[in-house]
């Protein structure tokens, strides 16, 4: 049986469009999909610059809120130091060492793994050295001095020592 002319037609056009398709001359080639390399190195670049910024926020976050712990400690040591001047006539406890807190006042620091000393002196200044943070700050000091209110209560406002770097320093009063 003899092929139809219609059909050796129809099997021509075919073979010449996929022999156009594999030259790059039909329509399906010139259809791209993917990334060009400049594209992929441009976004390579906008991420790295973005990493180059965020990272040292986020250590200036991780170690602010490391420093809380050592904050709450000294708050915590703030309120018994305050009922025991209240207690003892206006006198202050005289507590250089974190024993003599424990002893004294009642406070247990044996979970508090970021403050290395906290003492009291006998004006009620609290400081605390801090450790296990950063290089930035530890062995650096915090301080929390008493304020007197003309009610009998304390304000108590937040220091550092000199070494303490700026941009981690409390803000807030206590």
């Amino acid at each position: 049986m003899k092929p139809s002319k219609w059909l050796s037609l129809g099997t021509n056009l075919f073979f010449k469009k996929v022999y156009d398709i594999h030259l790059g001359k039909g329509k399906a080639m010139k259809k791209s999909s993917g990334f060009t390399l400049i594209e992929l190195l441009v976004v390579i670049a906008i991420i790295g610059i973005l990493a180059s910024i965020a990272l040292p926020y986020y250590k200036g976050y991780t170690i602010r809120a490391k420093l809380v712990e050592v904050e709450n400690t000294m708050a915590n040591v703030a309120t018994a130091v305050s009922s025991y001047h209240q207690d003892n006539q206006d006198s202050w406890p005289d507590c250089p060492t974190s024993a003599d807190i424990e002893t004294s006042l009642g406070l247990g620091f044996r979970s508090v793994t970021r403050v290395s000393n906290i003492s009291v002196s006998t004006d009620g200044i609290i400081t605390a050295t801090v450790q296990n943070i950063d290089p930035l700050v530890d062995s650096k000091s915090l301080t929390l001095t008493p304020n007197p209110n003309d009610d009998g209560s304390f304000d108590w406002t937040w220091g550092a020592s000199s070494d303490f770097p700026i941009h981690l320093r409390v803000k807030r009063s206590y």
